[in-house]
């Protein structure tokens, strides 16, 4: 419901300037501006914590978040905002990003936690969640993908940049899904952690991938994927 013929209520246009009026009432309805949004996988944490709030990130975690933060920066672009998971790793993550980004505002999501987003083909044998948190964790992924990647609303006159730090399930679904790709083939995607995944979102809707977990601005020694 963002095609502009999807906002206008047909019954309504004038009869007498038919064509007319639904032409400018279209364009009123048309997006105008791109958005760029960065999905940013989480750095390095404890695997070995209980809870969540026990997986922190580890020292080379915090490096790798530093580096992330620090890359973002020197692209020179206006952010609009970052929004987050609210996981304990993907939070500390965003805290140290933030640092970087002076004055940009942080926004906390449950939609964004990790999970199981829909059952993987080919199937893996390492990794078999149940199958009711495919229903619980899909649901809500999904809800996350529909919620957070569109075109831009109508009224934003201008381009915007948004960063998003999640999780590497979360990023690679939205990316099969974005770009309208088999969803059930996500799992095929590796992500590197503190990497910088790159979408453009244009007026018209069409989606772009421009980077997919890049961490080329890491040393290599600094690099993982735990």
């Amino acid at each position: 419901r963002r095609e502009p013929l999807a906002l206008i209520n047909l019954k309504k246009k004038n009869e007498e300037t038919g064509e007319e009026e639904l032409a400018s009432r279209l364009d009123h309805c048309k997006a105008k501006a791109t958005r760029h949004i960065f999905l940013i996988r989480h750095s390095q944490y404890n695997l070995d914590g209980r809870a969540d709030k026990d997986r922190t990130l580890t020292p080379l975690g915090r490096e790798q978040a530093e580096l992330t933060g620090h890359r973002l920066a020197s692209l020179g672009l206006k952010f609009d905002q970052i929004i987050h998971s609210s996981m304990t790793r993907a939070t500390e993550t965003t805290e140290i990003i933030s640092k970087h980004l002076p004055g940009v505002k942080k926004i906390s999501t449950d939609l964004l936690r990790e999970g199981a987003p829909i059952e993987p083909d080919p199937p893996v044998s390492h990794w078999k969640p149940e199958a009711v948190q495919y229903y619980e964790d899909g649901a809500r992924i999904e809800a996350a993908f529909r919620n957070f990647i569109h075109r831009a609303d109508a009224k934003q006159e201008e381009d915007s940049y948004e960063i998003f730090v999640c999780h590497a399930n979360v990023i690679r679904y939205i990316v099969c899904r974005a770009l309208q790709f088999p969803p059930e083939g996500w799992l095929r995607l590796s992500l590197n952690n503190g990497s910088i995944t790159h979408l453009v979102i244009r007026p018209n809707g069409r989606v772009a991938l421009r980077t997919l977990g890049d961490t080329g601005f890491m040393p290599p020694e600094k690099i993982t994927r735990t």
